[in-house]
């Protein structure tokens, strides 16, 4: 595998090994020559804050020169096709990282390219920020085996890659949401009731009820009301559970500012862990 498209890609032992690098590497403030003398391009099809800063510094940081392509510039499968961009693109550069909105436009992509190809989010999987996620919780507990996470909201990208993790890890993943998976994962568990999924949980996840880019569905966040993160619902969690969301944050509706804030949340040390978690998986490509 030259590629980073979906944590299911790979065994359980290398997603593993990414973990406890990105771990490593921000203990030792690591700073390194794989990426000397290369270029890594960052295509945006999507806004990103995080995305876009981790790996821009974690490239800087590894010796490497990046060139970021926002979407007017590229407009893939639309202004020029998807192959013929990853054909040129794989004469000029030595990796890249995609952030857009079909899933098959980063799978086409790879397909074609003969550099290496991250998913950097699409509306099917955000496998770099389950990278990131892993690190938060192994940080805090010292381990992630049986670790309960459980994730409450819309059941999206965010929650799919999530589950990934876990289950390469050992982690037990519940996945709590008014509307039922179309592809359940083996292995997850899901349950509706979201004071019961939060019961005996270590780790309590959400992420914003409407995707960037997607249309309002008026009905659906209605059935979201109960499952938003606050005060009352965390009453029914240990008190030992860690909050976490993967940002940007939309303040009362999916998580109340208090929760985002209190003491129990690790938002933004996962926020953080985006660059270390980055910068382990291009180490990790740049040896391949």
């Amino acid at each position: 595998m030259k590629h980073f498209i979906d944590i299911s890609d790979y065994s359980n032992d290398v997603i593993k090994a990414l973990i406890m690098s990105a771990h490593q590497l921000k203990k030792d403030n690591y700073r390194g020559k794989e990426l000397n003398n290369k270029t890594v391009g960052l295509i945006f099809e999507k806004p990103s804050l995080r995305t876009r800063v981790s790996f821009e510094m974690a490239i800087h940081h590894l010796g490497g020169h990046c060139i970021t392509l926002q979407q007017d510039e590229i407009q893939l499968g639309k202004r020029e096709s998807i192959d013929d961009v990853a054909t040129v693109l794989s004469r000029y550069i030595d990796m890249v990282m995609i952030r857009t909105f079909e899933h098959n436009y980063i799978t086409q992509f790879a397909k074609r390219a003969s550099i290496s190809v991250i998913n950097g989010l699409t509306d099917l999987s955000h496998p770099c920020q389950a990278l990131a996620d892993a690190l938060t919780i192994y940080e805090h507990f010292n381990r992630l085996e049986d670790i309960k996470v459980t994730y409450l909201g819309d059941d999206n990208n965010v929650s799919r890659s999530l589950a990934e993790v876990c289950l390469a890890t050992g982690m037990i993943c519940t996945i709590s949401s008014p509307k039922q998976s179309n592809k359940p994962l083996t292995g997850v568990h899901y349950e509706a009731d979201p004071k019961q999924a939060i019961e005996q949980a270590d780790v309590i996840y959400t992420d914003t009820w409407v995707s960037m880019g997607a249309k309002t569905d008026e009905s659906l966040l209605d059935q979201l009301q109960p499952y938003q993160l606050n005060e009352t619902l965390l009453q029914s969690a240990p008190k030992t559970a860690i909050i976490m969301h993967c940002l940007p944050a939309h303040r009362d509706e999916e998580i109340t500012d208090a929760v985002l804030t209190g003491p129990q949340s690790k938002v933004f040390d996962q926020a953080e862990n985006r660059y270390h978690a980055q910068k382990a998986l291009l180490v990790f490509l740049s040896h391949l």
